[in-house]
């Protein structure tokens, strides 16, 4: 369990994703306003506030956590950097920094080995918070803007640069995000098998994103047939969602307020894609929820195609439908792909340092996050 020199470039390219994504969505809400789609413009800027505003609250609480972990005073300028919007930049400064001392500092012949590892356990934790806050961030503002984007192209059947820019980066950052964090899950938990290899990546990233291209791209047909029913069923996944995950009594949060914003998050990312909340068995509830999500986008299809044409572009009718199928079949072989043949199994037979005999279970929020 170490942070590499590919780990730091991982770090770097998140970064520039991060940035990338903030001014093309900047860009893409100016334009709109500036064509005079107040609504797109608004829809755009909300999802950002939205997403980044509950971002900051999970990042400013870790910190004061950590700082109590640790036996120090909370700092004022902390709370300043997350009123400021500032909490995710904070982070990537820290982790960069850190990071970069802990990749190029120490060889594998070093003799501060208890240092090393000290150091290295402090970045690795740094980088899970970092990629829980991003698939945070990722499915409240990313996961909507596409799905706007994806309507307003299709309902006027044109795409400009700004346009095309803002859906190749929200599907870059939902890609990243999603890998990212489940590498990020298994490095930071000593009883979990790590991720290795770009086959089991590549399938596992193809999985989550072919589902949810197929699920958005189906809520986007469903918009042209009627707003208001789009609104209530996804209103309706969410708190199902929410009630799941309260039934579950998940345990991330040291507050209640903390703890039931948690929920409602999970009930978010649980309309778009399946996650195990409690690191348990879910065979049951994945077959369940893929099997759901497969009558539900069959039910869009139907509704959809007995409605005139005049609703909507014919240029983009079939093709749409066809790419809507096909990526729901691929994303589900794959999803089978990945869970009967390159999914890591949990290690049960991890033991401590041979130093004293024993292992010392370290303090990690991760184990109490969405597992998978």
């Amino acid at each position: 369990m170490k942070y590499t020199k590919c780990n730091f470039m991982m770090s770097v390219l998140g970064i520039i994703i991060y940035i990338t994504d903030l001014i093309v969505d900047i860009c893409a809400s100016v334009r709109f306003f500036h064509e005079g789609q107040y609504v797109s413009g608004v829809l755009i800027l909300s999802f950002m506030l939205f997403g980044t505003l509950v971002v900051q609250c999970f990042s400013y609480t870790w910190f004061k956590d950590d700082l109590k972990t640790a036996d120090q005073e909370s700092q004022d300028c902390f709370l300043l950097l997350h009123c400021l919007q500032g909490g995710v930049f904070t982070r990537y400064w820290f982790v960069l920094k850190k990071g970069y001392q802990v990749a190029f500092k120490y060889t594998s012949n070093t003799q501060h080995f208890v240092e090393e590892q000290t150091e290295q356990h402090e970045v690795i934790d740094r980088v899970t918070d970092l990629s829980m806050l991003r698939l945070f961030e990722t499915f409240l503002e990313g996961c909507p803007q596409l799905i706007l984007q994806l309507y307003i192209l299709l309902e006027h059947g044109e795409m400009n640069f700004i346009q095309s820019a803002a859906i190749a980066i929200s599907c870059c950052a939902i890609s990243v995000a999603t890998v990212d964090f489940q590498i990020a899950l298994r490095k930071s938990l000593p009883d979990k098998k790590l991720l290795k290899g770009a086959c089991p990546r590549t399938i596992y990233l193809l999985y989550k994103f072919l589902t949810l291209a197929s699920w958005m791209l189906s809520v986007v047909l469903l918009l042209f047939v009627n707003v208001n029913l789009t609104l209530f069923l996804l209103l309706f996944l969410w708190l199902i969602g929410l009630i799941w995950a309260i039934k579950n009594q998940t345990q991330f949060c040291n507050s209640r307020g903390m703890e039931f914003l948690y929920r409602m998050v999970v009930g978010f990312i649980l309309v778009f894609t399946f996650f195990n909340i409690k690191g348990q068995h879910t065979r049951c509830p994945m077959s369940c929820y893929y099997s759901v999500r497969v009558l539900a986008t069959l039910g869009i299809l139907f509704m959809f195609w007995t409605y005139p044409l005049s609703i909507f572009n014919s240029d983009y009718f079939i093709p749409t439908s066809v790419f809507i199928v096909l990526t729901l079949l691929f994303g589900i072989i794959f999803l089978i792909t990945y869970y009967g043949n390159c999914h890591p199994n949990i290690n049960e037979d991890t033991k401590g340092d041979e130093i004293d005999g024993k292992f010392v279970e370290r303090y990690c929020r991760m184990r109490y996050f969405l597992m998978e």
